[in-house]
């Protein structure tokens, strides 16, 4: 975390653009109060308007002369041009030396509304091929300052229906249900977020029967599902739709039938169909190239895992540099990132590799769908310390101020609370009345930085 941000808060954080905000920066501490008898000199640049003694035609430059208030706090009226980040510079006089660089972001009124969730959209536990336990995963990755997270584990949707009802109404982190797909003739992988039914569950048998059978209540988040058909009776189905499929050769044929016939699926139970790891290495890439951009082209998906799964250049690389491309050929899909996750401790070494960061209207599966959809979302890189984004310029942009000025701060509310879900999932009863007490905390810290 920035030095700066143990000495001094600044809030709102984020605001509309041309609008008038007050602004506060309140000191952290003795050692950073301010003299309430003194007059300080607040000077404001935005970022991309560069040096002033450079370029003194540019605009986006304010100065202003601010005493302490009552409670110590340096307190100013403003408003910011445009898009962009604001450096909010202090000074002991006018012509001194700054002594503290703050900043601030302001956004284009589209943006009314939306707050940024960090989270995860594919990973795996015990159920499947995981380390750790659903309960256990969940509070790991809140406790690594997630705010949102799918349970995607292979072939299974009940892992994801358990946790949610384990932590009901006691956190404020959004589990979403979910699976990851595997279905007879195509060897693509699936990822269904948010969706209402299992998909894995509509062919038998299924391993998601290995909980109690045919219950709709563990292939279903509302008790409504289709009925299953037996493995025989899909395998004939898809042979019968790969018929028109403009592949030469059939195993094509057959696996994009079943990836259609899916997505048909999640639209159908208003899940996010995601498209994970298609340069993912298992001895040999898992899909042949251009049948990985046959599929990108067309289309049977709403997002493109960008970024996720492993911690080599030729997986996230190559993904990064098809979507690139992609996007300049016209075709411009949303994306995410994800960790592919089978350990949530700092001892699977890419427990932490990806996330991605949603721009919603709530932390709710379906605003958060809604808002990928719609390509308010940035994947993020973390498989080092100088973290990337991949995505919309304008949301790289945004998205690097909150990993430098936003997320460090929420991340340590998340730790604790992280840790008093494992607490609770260890049986201390008296942890679920901590994490009641504790629910909250995330949505009044957003209500504070971002005055939007």
């Amino acid at each position: 975390m920035k030095s700066v941000l143990y000495n001094y808060d600044i809030y709102p954080k984020v605001v509309l653009a041309d609008t008038e905000n007050k602004i506060t920066v309140k000191p952290l501490g003795l050692h950073s109060e301010f003299d309430k008898n003194k007059e300080y000199t607040v000077k404001i640049f935005k970022v991309d308007q560069s040096n002033p003694s450079v370029y003194p035609e540019r605009s986006g430059r304010i100065s202003l002369a601010v005493n302490p208030d009552e409670e110590g706090c340096l307190v100013f009226s403003v408003s910011l041009e445009g898009e962009g980040e604001h450096f909010i510079n202090l000074y002991d006089a006018p012509d001194a030396r700054p002594f503290c660089t703050l900043s601030v972001y302001s956004l284009e009124h589209d943006m009314k509304g939306r707050i940024p969730y960090r989270g995860d959209l594919h990973m795996h536990t015990c159920r499947s091929d995981g380390r750790e336990g659903p309960t256990s995963v969940a509070a790991n990755y809140r406790g690594h300052g997630y705010d949102f997270f799918v349970i995607s584990d292979h072939r299974r949707f009940y892992p994801s229906l358990e946790t949610i009802e384990f932590y009901k109404d006691i956190t404020d982190f959004t589990i979403v249900p979910g699976e990851e797909i595997h279905l007879p003739l195509n060897d693509v992988h699936y990822v269904n977020f948010g969706g209402t039914y299992s998909i894995n569950a509509l062919v038998k048998p299924s391993a998601n029967e290995e909980k109690a059978g045919d219950d709709l209540k563990y292939r279903s988040t509302d008790g409504n599902a289709p009925d299953p058909m037996e493995k025989e009776e899909f395998i004939e189905m898809i042979k019968e739709r790969a018929k028109s499929v403009p592949r030469e050769n059939e195993s094509e044929r057959l696996s994009y039938a079943v990836l259609e016939w899916t997505y048909e699926h999640i639209k159908a139970n208003k899940g996010l169909g995601i498209f994970p790891h298609p340069y993912w290495l298992c001895q040999m890439m898992q899909l042949p190239e251009d049948y990985t951009r046959f599929i990108y082209e067309k289309g049977p998906f709403d997002a493109f895992e960008v970024l996720g799964g492993e911690n080599i250049f030729s997986h996230n690389g190559f993904q990064t540099s098809l979507y690139y491309e992609m996007k300049a050929n016209g075709i411009d899909r949303p994306v995410v990132g994800s960790t592919d996750s089978h350990g949530s401790t700092e001892h699977n070494r890419n427990a932490l590799i990806c996330s991605t960061i949603v721009f919603a209207k709530e932390n709710e599966r379906f605003e958060l769908i809604d808002a990928i959809k719609n390509k308010y979302s940035v994947a993020v890189d973390t498989i080092s310390t100088e973290y990337r984004l991949v995505g919309d310029f304008r949301w790289v942009k945004y998205g690097s101020f909150l990993m430098e000025n936003y997320f460090p701060l929420h991340d340590l509310a998340c730790k604790a609370e992280g840790y008093y879900m494992n607490r609770y999932v260890a049986g201390d009863e008296r942890a679920k009345n901590v994490l009641r007490e504790m629910k909250g905390q995330i949505p009044e810290m957003q209500k504070k930085y971002f005055a939007i």
